[in-house]
């Protein structure tokens, strides 16, 4: 049997009861989590611009925008998809080789569950597919270091949820999956070097691919049956040998994945914490600071420290800041904080913050690299400017795997991120809703999502 009929019929066979409590509750805090990402990105400029392009073109409406209104649901998951990912302060997975935003699939899945009339826990068990196949992927074929995008991976993971929203039989699944996962292959010039609207756009343009793919598999469209094991196929092209055993496979992987305390990219999280604990606890002020180091692990200083993945001091834009290791630890220290409003145009061309991210110096240790994934390590050291020096070392961070975020704190982060768009008494209707989501229909969620009045 070809690998990409086992991993259908393990999509096929997924149902809601192989989830264990806790996967429940963290799909949950994941669900509500992209959501209040995607309400925090309603008003930016560039998903005004996506959502002009839907107006123009139009589309039978058959799926909801989250904000109002509906379309084709493959204009609904590039869309909506588009908002939980804009601002970067969605989930996230870190393997050895490989850190992927598995969140990103939610738009995908919700449009084609919603498309199907499906349940809440169809829903759920549609996403908590995606996320182990991309999880899994991403643990065996990482593609970073070949030049590919972690968007890659997603191509199979997002064909794979879909498949399983639409309640596609083992061979239209195995051929929604061939055909995304021949199509989309990436390049990772998309996060280096100067960085462009395509980073937060990459995974939706996927997303509206896949869900294409698999609504063509529904048709009977097939797609090549050896995309990962044969000739010049993803194996031979791209990642080399490996293997998944999917018939053991579980759901479970979504309890592995991490949550952002802070709206930066993933690997800066406990830097950002211990930053500002720093800061607090010894009562420091940013006019005193002559130097700050950074020590850290080998896959944070090439993403985001100045390495491989080139300088991080030329800062001109949202996507090269939430990027920019130095330039996300001089905005904490200025601004004790970093979310959405630490990346507007104004705050990033301020003198303050371009002045003090060049006192940001970073460097990987190799015994803090030998520590990741497990943990998240890094070591901060601050000199002031009369000789005091100051140090900080840490392993994790709220909302790691080792300090999993709860309930409570995702309805905090919910309702920041979407008080400039929802009244309380709306924000109470999402996350209940969330909470109850094995319990309810899913249009009851996208009915609340798409009547959201403006605050």
């Amino acid at each position: 049997m070809a690998m990409v009929n086992e991993l259908a019929a393990f999509v096929v066979a997924a149902n809601y009861d192989q989830l264990s409590d806790a996967a429940r509750v963290q799909a949950k805090i994941r669900v509500l989590d992209a959501l209040g990402c995607a309400l925090g990105a309603l008003g930016s400029d560039v998903i005004r611009e996506i959502a002009d392009q839907n107006d123009e073109f139009g589309g039978n409406p058959l799926s909801t925008l989250i904000g109002g209104g509906q379309t084709a649901p493959d204009r609904a998951a590039f869309y909506n998809s588009a908002l939980v990912r804009f601002l970067d302060f969605n989930d996230s997975y870190l393997a050895k080789g490989e850190t992927c935003h598995p969140s990103d699939n939610l738009g995908a899945v919700l449009a084609a569950c919603e498309y199907a009339d499906g349940s809440g826990k169809d829903f759920l068990t549609a996403l908590t597919v995606a996320y182990q196949v991309q999880c899994r992927l991403s643990d065996v074929a990482p593609v970073r270091a070949k030049g590919f995008d972690h968007t890659t991976q997603g191509a199979y993971a997002l064909a794979a949820g879909v498949a399983k929203a639409l309640r596609l039989d083992q061979a239209k699944t195995a051929n929604a999956i061939a055909i995304s996962g021949t199509a989309n292959n990436a390049l990772r010039v998309t996060r280096t070097g100067a960085l462009s609207n395509w980073k937060g756009l990459a995974y939706p343009n996927t997303a509206f691919g896949a869900t294409h793919s698999a609504f063509l598999a529904m048709r009977g469209i097939t797609g090549p049956q050896e995309v990962f094991e044969g000739n010049k196929g993803f194996m031979e092209a791209i990642s080399g040998h490996f293997s998944i055993d999917w018939s053991r496979e579980d759901l479970e992987k979504i309890t592995q994945t991490v949550v952002k305390r802070f709206n930066a990219e993933i690997h800066s999280q406990a830097t950002i914490e211990g930053v500002l604990e720093l800061m607090h606890t010894q009562h420091l002020s940013a006019l005193d600071l002559q130097n700050i180091d950074i020590e850290t692990f080998d896959v944070a200083y090439n993403i985001i420290g100045g390495g491989e993945e080139g300088e991080k001091f030329s800062i001109h834009t949202k996507e090269e800041a939430d990027h920019s290791l130095p330039y996300i630890v001089a905005v904490a220290i200025l601004d004790d904080q970093v979310l959405p409003p630490q990346y507007l145009p104004e705050r990033i061309q301020r003198d303050d913050v371009q002045s003090l991210l060049r006192k940001v110096k970073v460097r990987p240790l190799p015994e803090f690299s030998q520590s990741f994934p497990a943990e998240m390590p890094c070591r901060i050291t601050i000199t002031l400017k009369d000789g005091q020096v100051f140090t900080k070392e840490k392993r994790d961070y709220e909302g790691f795997r080792t300090r999993p975020m709860k309930w409570d704190t995702a309805v905090q982060k919910f309702e920041q991120l979407s008080q400039a768009y929802l009244y309380p008494e709306q924000q109470k209707k999402i996350e209940e809703a969330v909470r109850n989501l094995e319990n309810i229909h899913i249009s009851d969620l996208t009915a609340l999502l798409g009547t959201i009045q403006k605050n």
